[in-house]
């Protein structure tokens, strides 16, 4: 079926050193998903792929012609599909997975060799680079986010949703809207949400994130924001950040008043 994204299983230029790829898509819950991969070519040419969709040849020449493929990244617990095929492609790649993906795989039937962890911070081999944390507030749904520093570049994968509803089949867009995650206001879909126990957690994350200052947010699923990323993900989390939001204006006030001498200004 088509996605709405073609061409897929080709590299996407999006900033310099930094291409993304619209896969086909992949069922979850029933759901067909439009699936999207990201690639940066990391100082000395090695090729950092995040998510990685379904290879075939072509993609596998395009990747070739770019650098080796060093880093195979499954970021959070529901996107490791096509992991097996690029290790059998690229052996010399090192596998990283987030927190539950190698428990989940196997769960699932589909045993992964993961050769190393993803933590909280960046790892040495893009340390310089690509800044790294682990979404923390869910013991479910531990994702782990990417800050590409030259291009300002946010690269998520389910946390936030933004499905062009026009690109999907007429009977899946009424779920679409019921979920909140159409294009018109894409954000983190309820299930996961509801996951999320410990809010001051991840909205210490959203912060973190909010500070690295985006330009631009790759997700995975859906339209990605080629610009605004910081006004993006306010928005995205604003019920989340609000009651921080009236504190620091509260706090403000405050303090101007106190600066005043007590005044009413």
């Amino acid at each position: 079926m088509t996605t709405g994204y073609e061409p897929l299983n080709t590299l996407k230029p999006v900033a310099e050193g930094l291409w993304l790829i619209d896969g086909p898509a992949i069922r979850f819950k029933g759901l067909p998903f439009s699936t999207r991969a990201t690639v940066v070519r990391l100082e000395g040419g090695d090729l950092w792929v995040h998510s990685p969709t379904q290879l075939t040849e072509a993609l596998r020449a395009e990747l070739d012609a770019l650098g080796p493929v060093r880093h195979l990244i499954a970021p959070n617990w529901i996107h490791y599909a096509h992991i097996g095929d690029w290790q059998a492609a690229y052996p010399a790649a090192c596998a990283w997975a987030a927190p539950g993906v190698a428990e989940r795989a196997e769960k699932m039937g589909m045993p992964l060799r993961f050769d190393r962890d993803l933590g909280g911070e960046a790892e040495a081999p893009w340390a310089d680079q690509i800044d790294q944390m682990i979404v923390e507030g869910s013991k479910v749904h531990r994702e782990a986010v990417f800050f590409h520093r030259d291009s300002r570049t946010l690269i998520l994968t389910d946390l936030i949703e933004a499905f062009e509803t026009a690109k999907l089949p007429v009977w899946m867009r009424p779920l679409i809207w019921l979920a909140g995650i159409d294009d018109s206001d894409g954000k983190m879909p309820p299930d996961m949400r509801w996951t999320f126990r410990d809010k001051a957690a991840l909205a210490d994350c959203v912060e973190a994130m909010i500070a690295w200052g985006p330009r631009r947010v790759i997700l995975a699923h859906g339209r990605w924001y080629e610009r605004n990323g910081t006004a993006e993900l306010e928005r995205a989390f604003r019920k989340l950040l609000r009651p921080r939001r009236w504190e620091a204006a509260y706090e403000e006030m405050q303090r101007r008043e106190e600066e005043g001498g007590g005044e009413p200004r």
